[in-house]
């Protein structure tokens, strides 16, 4: 780990040692050490740009919820210590909203919910970053539907002309991490099988998933065999069946102790022009953040995790056709 603090045994250690240090034991001061000056954090949401907007960010989520927990559950990473480090780092949060903030007044529910985060890190420093929360699963568990959440959203930003704008190209921000993942052979084999996906071959399921396969996707939704793969991946691209599905990163791992998996982020970018996850078609133009997720085992891809924000999408949405 040439160029990181020696208390990091390897970069998983580091990723998760530092989400820890950051969140859970309040070294809130240490992102001025831990992230980049200038970093650029992309979510659906929005971009910023800068370490104070970050820790601006982070103190109003700890406001709002303040026993929130970050637990790692995996970090599939490619890269070189010399070179730079890129982390996707999968972790299932739970937090209580105690405070008032941007989900509105406190509610006292407790929650339970995922996110990918993709991380560049280079001299013990992160430098760029793509966050993907499981926002569908916090407001439903908080009794809202996404789009009703994303309108009141827009209400309390200060309406269409003033609220934050979600992510788009238009929008983003060039980073330093140029890179795109690696060439192993998990990587590969996962990105083939959700481009025959969004190539409308869905076919790929039962020849490549295994029949027990686990899938966990957008809006805290766990499903078991091929019925909820085919239902989750056929509704998001029936609602935009000629959008341009692209993989902007691919890494796959073999590591001790872990069965072989793949991390692949990837953007959807088209018009809502058919009937699908989100409703009558409008014509709007959306541009979809998403990471995956994959372990494989004998009898083929045996977990799936899927993130992206719905209530980003439904922001875009709504704020194209006026339906406020």
């Amino acid at each position: 780990m040439k160029g990181f603090d020696p208390k990091f045994k390897d970069f998983p250690d580091y990723i998760i040692g530092i989400t820890k240090e950051i969140w859970e034991d309040r070294g809130i001061a240490t992102l001025h050490d831990y992230y980049a000056p200038d970093i650029v954090v992309r979510s659906p949401a929005s971009v910023v740009v800068g370490n104070e907007g970050v820790i601006a960010a982070t103190m109003a989520t700890l406001a709002e919820f303040p026993d929130r927990t970050l637990l790692g559950e995996d970090v599939i990473w490619s890269g070189t210590p010399e070179e730079g480090m890129l982390s996707s780092h999968r972790l299932l949060s739970t937090a209580t909203h105690l405070g008032d903030g941007v989900y509105g007044k406190a509610t006292g529910k407790q929650l339970t919910y995922r996110i990918i985060a993709d991380c560049h890190a280079i001299n013990n420093q992160i430098n760029d970053e793509w966050l993907i929360r499981d926002q569908g699963a916090i407001v439903r568990q908080m009794g809202w539907d996404p789009k009703d959440y994303a309108r009141d959203l827009i209400a309390r930003e200060g309406g269409p002309d003033n609220c934050v704008q979600p992510y788009t190209p238009a929008n983003d921000q060039p980073g330093p991490y140029k890179g795109h993942g690696n060439d192993n052979e998990w990587g590969q084999k996962y990105a083939d099988i959700l481009t025959r996906i969004m190539n409308a071959d869905m076919r790929v399921i039962e020849s490549e998933y295994d029949r027990a396969v686990q899938s966990e996707y957008p809006g805290g939704s766990t499903g078991h065999s091929f019925g909820p793969v085919d239902r989750f991946w056929m509704g998001l691209r029936a609602a935009f069946p000629n959008a341009e599905f692209k993989i902007h990163h691919q890494i796959g791992r073999d590591d001790p102790m872990m069965p072989p998996r793949a991390a692949l982020r990837w953007t959807l970018h088209g018009k809502h022009d058919g009937w699908g996850a989100f409703g009558k078609p409008t014509g709007a133009e959306v541009f979809v953040l998403g990471a995956s997720h994959a372990e494989f085992g004998p009898w083929g891809l045996r977990r799936e995790y899927t993130l992206f924000d719905e209530t980003s999408v439904w922001k875009q949405i709504l704020l194209q056709t006026g339906d406020l």
